[in-house]
């Protein structure tokens, strides 16, 4: 626990204790859009796509009532846009026929919505709702594997080894502290090693195991 316990000081220290997600939204419905859009995507495609779409679609109503191909063409650019605006449309008429426009709250009400997976729902519950919640995608995976905090591939199997692990205060953030490190320093491609602050924390460090 006390090298736990380094390694969340560390992160907090580089990256501080905001929360905060990467992906561009002023309400909880346009979040929950902008993450379905984000599967199999980046960030920064998806916010420059939903910059329009939000504007075009200005409440779940519209979205709910759009055309398919229509919205296809308009997300055309993130991938998979077929399935992900089949989702949409099925997504915002469940959370008007169902939730009364509002976006659910529990693990349970959140995934039974078209699109929405744990890992989705793990991201609305912990930023819309400040929910202690571990969102596992393939930098939390990847890294916390090199940090030995799992040995785990299955995302949800990684997600109950970091539930036992992490404190419930850092549940939320370790996905927002874990997607920087990957992003900058312990890239999937070329991990900097030399570079990087937990260095001396971490039992992949400079291994042939990367």
């Amino acid at each position: 626990m006390e090298r736990i316990n380094a390694i969340l000081a560390e992160l907090d220290a580089q990256y501080g204790s905001d929360y905060r997600t990467y992906l561009d939204h002023e309400t909880p419905w346009q979040l929950l859009i902008a993450v379905i859009l984000s599967a199999q995507c980046t960030d920064a495609r998806v916010n420059m796509v939903t910059k329009d779409l939000f504007r075009k679609y200005p409440d779940i109503a519209s979205f709910a009532a759009a055309d398919q191909e229509e919205l296809e063409q308009d997300i055309r650019s993130i991938g998979f846009y077929h399935m992900k605006a089949k989702n949409i449309i099925s997504c915002c008429r469940d959370l008007l026929e169902r939730f009364g426009g509002e976006v659910p709250r529990s693990l349970e009400d959140l995934t039974s919505l078209a699109g929405v997976g744990r890992k989705t729902a793990n991201v609305i519950r912990g930023n819309v709702y400040g929910d202690p919640s571990i969102v596992v995608d393939t930098h939390v995976k990847r890294i916390s594997r090199k940090l030995g905090l799992t040995e785990e591939t299955d995302p949800e199997k990684v997600e109950m080894d970091l539930m036992k692990v992490l404190p419930k205060d850092h549940w939320i953030i370790w996905n927002l502290h874990i997607i920087t490190l990957g992003r900058t320093i312990c890239t999937a491609r070329k991990p900097d090693c030399a570079h990087c602050f937990l260095r001396e924390l971490c039992p992949s460090a400079d291994s042939q195991e990367k």
